[in-house]
């Protein structure tokens, strides 16, 4: 697939992050330049990278974990977790811009343009091979190599909707990005996710007070809204499981060969529980 060319109104959403200026779009597609004369090259697989001066970029997901994402998103299993994440992000209207932090290979964001045909997105996470999937995810779209936890490189009450789908949360730069009517929407995991491969193949589990402690970092800036739980099983071979647990943090802690080995004491068929927790919030006023 070709790299689509920028869509001059995704980035002016943008903000440079040597002087916040905004941006336009070098001719040909090269890059971009802020109103200041900063320079930021585009690069050949279409994302930009947009980090504070001095600030190295983070790790982030790997090349092997990006791979399992694209592989499990694309064969449909989380489609009813981007239905209820598209449930909320409508409710209040439908937005014209969106920012999809830690958005990774661009999937959920792109599922949500597909519906909103007037609306331009920008996908924002700390991984490079990440950034390079979702710079192709869509043409409303573009990806950018950035630092969640430093300022983010978006202009001031800009966004429509910031989405944050298993993700970390800055709650002070996220309030600053959206407008005053600004959603901001979060997908996290519910207590029994994965519950039934947790144990069994040795999985990194849900902290049971870790949600109620995240959202106490956003309430200075942002106000709960709206929360609904979304539950499905799922019937999955030996392969979509370890691309499950490839794809995540678990994918950091766990030898392959221990869970091939774990995997094989399976049914050849493993139900697996997905739950999530959708939660909306308003910027305080």
């Amino acid at each position: 697939m070709s790299t689509p060319p920028l869509d001059p109104r995704a980035v002016a959403l943008l903000a440079c992050p040597v002087c916040a200026a905004p941006f336009a779009v070098e001719p040909q597609d090269a890059g971009l330049r802020c109103a200041e004369g900063h320079a930021v090259d585009r690069a050949r697989q279409g994302h930009v990278t947009l980090l504070p001066p001095g600030r190295r970029p983070a790790t982030g997901d790997s090349a092997a974990m990006v791979a399992d994402r694209v592989a499990f998103l694309s064969a449909g299993h989380y489609d009813p977790v981007t239905s209820a994440l598209a449930g909320a992000v409508t409710a209040p209207g439908e937005p014209a811009t969106l920012l999809d932090l830690g958005g990774g290979t661009g999937h959920h964001l792109a599922r949500l343009l597909d519906g909103l045909p007037g609306a331009v997105g920008v996908v924002l996470d700390a991984s490079r091979y990440a950034a390079r999937r979702a710079a192709r995810a869509h043409p409303r779209a573009i990806a950018v190599v950035a630092d969640t936890w430093a300022r983010l490189p978006v202009r001031d009450g800009s966004v429509d909707r910031v989405l944050v789908v298993f993700a970390p949360r800055n709650g002070p730069e996220i309030a600053r990005v959206l407008r005053p009517e600004g959603r901001l929407v979060v997908v996290t995991p519910g207590p029994d996710h994965l519950a039934e491969i947790v144990g069994p193949l040795g999985l990194l589990r849900v902290d049971p007070g870790k949600a109620g402690r995240l959202s106490a970092t956003l309430e200075p800036h942002l106000v709960r809204e709206a929360a609904a739980g979304h539950r499905r099983t799922l019937l999955l071979d030996h392969a979509a499981v370890a691309t499950l647990v490839g794809m995540g943090p678990h994918a950091r802690h766990l030898d392959a060969d221990r869970l091939g080995a774990s995997l094989a004491r399976l049914p050849a068929d493993v139900q697996v529980t997905i739950s999530v927790d959708v939660t909306t919030y308003r910027r305080v006023r």
